[in-house]
């Protein structure tokens, strides 16, 4: 794989452009007016590529700053089309002339395209990869079965070219516009209610259960040091990822759920048991859409479920408020938490965009990328095999 990778970009000055990302300007630079417009006016909702949450990321998130920008214009200047990026390079270590979608810290990469002209600005979108030197395009997370996926796959086909799906799976998402105490029973059955409401009743022991959701930017900014502080004293904190473990999350994580909240695009929900905080959710939106972005709990109530009990009073939340029709769970596939409890299914994946026809370097890059998920799955099932072995030892 390195013998082709190393052949490939020795190929022209073009492709080393794209495998370095140099011919495209960066994210910082676009121009946010025409961004929060193309936001409010895209084909399908991701929360994470507004602009006031994603130039934060850019800003100062490990691993994420400094991101590139592909930018559809249409004949009149309107910006209709938007999707961060960064070289191959940079993300998997391969240097191949590929461009693959920046990860948001949310796990979803769906591109901003304009509803009055997605088709359009999918095919400038990937015009614009084309010309510099990109011979592929990967967007992982993408939501496969949406408006936005399905504007991509009609301007490929007008060039005669296919997605090719890398790997795809349905995460938890919940169906907001059902009453809630319906969708919980049909959901989790009336012998789990029942369990839950005495874990409940237990936490309640410790003070009354109260249930928070903090709109304002002040309201915001105080409810994020508590769940801040909440993740740091979790399993986060001992493997050391929580969000406030490191300078450069933490400035992200403050400058985005602030601006997010100047705009009313953000909520902290936290959940009491007396003046105790047992659980926090950070949440955002975008048109009719909800994004469950992160969780943290006090694990010295582990036993009576705060994060379930957060689950429950959020869907009950979102289902009572008449702008959401639907949340993303953004979970990890078969999350044992939520998947139970948020039903409805959406359908997400990485996919490999080939940007010109019967070009060789595609299958090398498509072959590149198989070796490598092998190579972290790998990695991965080995890390939980020392955790378990590690948990069951101690």
């Amino acid at each position: 794989m390195a013998d082709i990778a190393h052949q490939a970009v020795s190929r022209g000055a073009s492709r080393k452009r794209a495998a370095n990302g140099q011919s495209l300007p960066l994210l910082s630079a676009a121009p946010i007016g025409q961004w929060r417009a193309l936001a409010d006016r895209a084909i399908e909702a991701n929360g994470y590529y507004q602009p006031d949450w994603e130039l934060a990321v850019d800003a100062s998130a490990r691993g994420r700053t400094g991101a590139k920008v592909l930018g559809a214009f249409s004949d009149a200047g309107r910006l209709i089309g938007l999707l961060p990026v960064m070289p191959m390079r940079r993300v998997y270590r391969i240097p191949l002339p590929a461009l693959v979608g920046a990860e948001p810290y949310g796990t979803l990469c769906t591109p901003l395209l304009d509803r009055d002209a997605a088709e359009d600005a999918a095919a400038k979108l990937l015009g614009q990869a084309r010309s510099a030197g990109a011979h592929a395009l990967i967007l992982r997370t993408m939501s496969l079965e949406g408006p936005a996926m399905a504007a991509i796959r009609a301007a490929l086909a007008s060039d005669g070219l296919h997605p090719r799906l890398l790997s795809g799976y349905q995460r938890a998402a919940l169906d907001a516009t059902r009453d809630a105490d319906e969708l919980l029973r049909d959901a989790l059955g009336a012998k789990k209610l029942k369990e839950l409401r005495r874990q409940r009743n237990r936490l309640a022991e410790h003070g009354a259960v109260r249930f928070d959701v903090a709109r304002t930017p002040r309201a915001v900014a105080a409810a994020l040091e508590t769940f801040l502080a909440l993740e740091a004293g979790g399993w986060k904190g001992k493997r050391g990822t929580a969000l406030g473990q490191h300078a450069g999350d933490a400035a992200f994580i403050r400058r985005a759920t602030s601006a997010m909240a100047e705009i009313g695009r953000c909520e902290i929900v936290t959940l009491h048991a007396g003046g105790t905080p047992v659980a926090g959710g950070i949440v955002l939106r975008h048109q009719d859409r909800a994004f469950f972005f992160k969780i943290g709990i006090d694990e010295r109530f582990a036993k009576w479920s705060p994060g379930t009990q957060l689950t429950l009073d959020l869907t009950r939340h979102l289902c009572a408020d008449p702008a959401i029709s639907s949340a993303d769970s953004t979970a990890a596939p078969g999350h044992p938490m939520i998947d139970p409890i948020w039903r409805a299914r959406f359908a997400i994946g990485d996919v490999l965009i080939p940007l010109r026809r019967r070009d060789p370097l595609v299958p090398a890059i498509h072959a590149a990328l198989t070796v490598n998920n092998l190579a972290y799955d790998a990695a991965r099932a080995a890390i939980r095999l020392i955790r378990t072995r590690h948990s069951k030892s101690g």
